[in-house]
Order: structure tokens, then C-alpha cells, then sequence
């Protein structure tokens, strides 16, 4: 597909977006998630905040797999989870509001909010210290890494104060014994957040259990500050993003 400046996948700044603008990107993070095998079935979801004072955002029907999810299905409720301009399309998934809603409505920076079940990441949120500096991709992330408690399924509301509190400032929260949770400015960069995250995790599991050889504390803390970029490098990755969404599931922007 020949893709243009003006062209709603590709538009960085979100003051500038429009409801289209982000419901195309969002549409497109769906199905670069299913195309790099993050996803679970239906039951995790990914959001944008809907450009506007209204504090609305987008965020997938219930019962669809990722790799249908189009721009004009996604779902617009609001903080209270109320489908806004329902037309039918069908509920949401309570967990993935109770999770999105939290960090959508505490940080005014979180336009988009990514939440995974993708297993190497599911891995070591299960092992004791989490993600540790076996990589210069885990490096990377450490800037911009919070936790959170297993609680039981996102279902409880009150929840929500505890997630915002644990997530603070960060922009990749691993959810013990239960997956990740990124945020960003932009679609592009919360997915950027997830990409690195997730092959950190990938990296660390196929080391296995050691013994490993671990850089010195001084290359640990430079790469960590080098990692303050991240979210960057999501204006550059983004457009051969959006090629393969095009390349492989042209109908996202339907």
C-alpha cells in the first residue's frame, strides 16, 4: 500500500489526531499483536484515549479475536463503561475496563494502554525478581518498569487505586503472575513499550535457569539510562509496523 504523510495510521502527534486517526492505530496494534502471536483468544485488550474533553476511549468488543478487530468495531465507553454512540456492536470485556479505565482516568500522558497474557511474559512474572539484566533489551525497559499484586481477574473496581498507585510514573508495569501492562503518548509508543518488553521476556526464558553471566552494575545502570528514549524509538518503528498490518490484514482500517 502506497502510504501517505497525511495518512491516519501514520500520525504521530496525538493533538493532532482525530477519532479516526486513533481508531485506525488502535485497529492496526491489534493486529500486529495477533500477527507476532501476543495474543489470547479474546481476553486481553489494548485502548486509546478518544481525542476531546470527554474522557473517552476505544477499546476492542467482547467475543472478537484480534486479528478481526477493525476501526470502525472498536468499542467507545466512557470512564463509567458506558458504550458511547452504541450502535449494537456489542459489550466489553469488565476485566479490560477495570484495568484501562484506571490509567486512562490518572494519567492525562496515557492516551494508549496495552494489557498482555503473552506467555514468556506470563513466565516471568512468575519467577521470583521478575525481569532481571540478562539483555540489552531487559536493560532497556528497566527505566520505565513497575509491579503490580495479583489480586484475582480485574473484576473489582477498587482496584483501579491500587494499579494507578503501583504504576506511578512508569510506562511497562509487569503484573505478577499475570502478564504486562504498558502505556504511551501514542499508539506507537505503547506498542514500543510492549514490543521491548515482551522480547525481554522471550530473551530471559530461553536462557533458562543459568547459571548466567550478568554485566557489570556500571554497563546495567549506563543502558538504563539509555533506555530513558524508549518510547522514541516508536516514531521510527511504527511505519514498517503499520506496512506489515497493511501487507497482511489490509481490512484493519475498514
Amino acid at each position: 500500500m502506497d502510504m501517505k504523510a497525511d495518512d491516519p495510521a501514520l500520525k504521530m502527534d496525538y493533538d493532532t489526531l482525530t477519532e479516526w486517526d486513533a481508531r485506525v492505530q488502535l485497529a492496526a496494534a491489534y493486529r500486529l499483536v495477533a500477527h507476532f502471536g501476543w495474543d489470547d483468544l479474546i481476553f486481553t485488550h489494548l485502548s486509546c484515549r478518544v481525542p476531546g474533553p470527554e474522557h473517552h476511549f476505544l477499546l476492542n468488543p467482547y467475543g472478537y479475536l484480534f486479528h478481526e478487530i477493525t476501526a470502525s468495531s472498536l468499542v467507545k465507553v466512557d470512564k463509567d463503561g458506558n458504550a458511547v454512540d452504541d450502535d449494537g456492536k456489542g459489550k466489553i470485556n469488565p476485566a479490560g475496563f477495570t484495568i484501562h479505565s484506571a490509567v486512562h482516568m490518572a494519567r492525562d500522558d496515557a492516551h494508549a494502554v496495552m494489557h498482555l497474557h503473552e506467555p514468556n511474559c506470563m513466565a516471568v512474572s512468575a519467577t521470583e525478581g521478575g525481569l532481571k539484566p540478562l539483555s540489552q533489551t531487559a536493560m532497556l525497559c528497566q527505566a520505565h518498569l513497575a509491579f503490580h499484586e495479583y489480586e484475582g481477574v480485574a473484576l473489582n473496581l477498587d482496584e483501579r487505586e491500587r494499579l494507578i498507585r503501583d504504576m506511578g510514573d512508569k510506562n511497562i508495569m509487569m503484573l505478577w503472575n499475570h502478564g504486562v501492562l504498558t502505556a504511551g503518548k501514542t499508539v506507537p509508543e505503547a506498542f514500543i513499550y510492549l514490543y521491548f518488553f515482551t522480547r525481554a521476556c522471550e530473551i530471559q526464558v530461553r536462557a533458562g535457569n543459568g547459571p548466567h553471566h550478568l554485566p557489570q552494575q556500571q554497563a546495567i545502570d549506563t543502558t538504563r539510562d539509555q533506555g530513558q528514549m524508549l518510547g522514541g524509538a516508536g516514531k521510527l518503528a511504527w511505519p514498517g509496523l503499520v506496512r506489515i498490518a497493511d501487507d497482511l490484514y489490509p481490512g484493519f482500517r475498514d
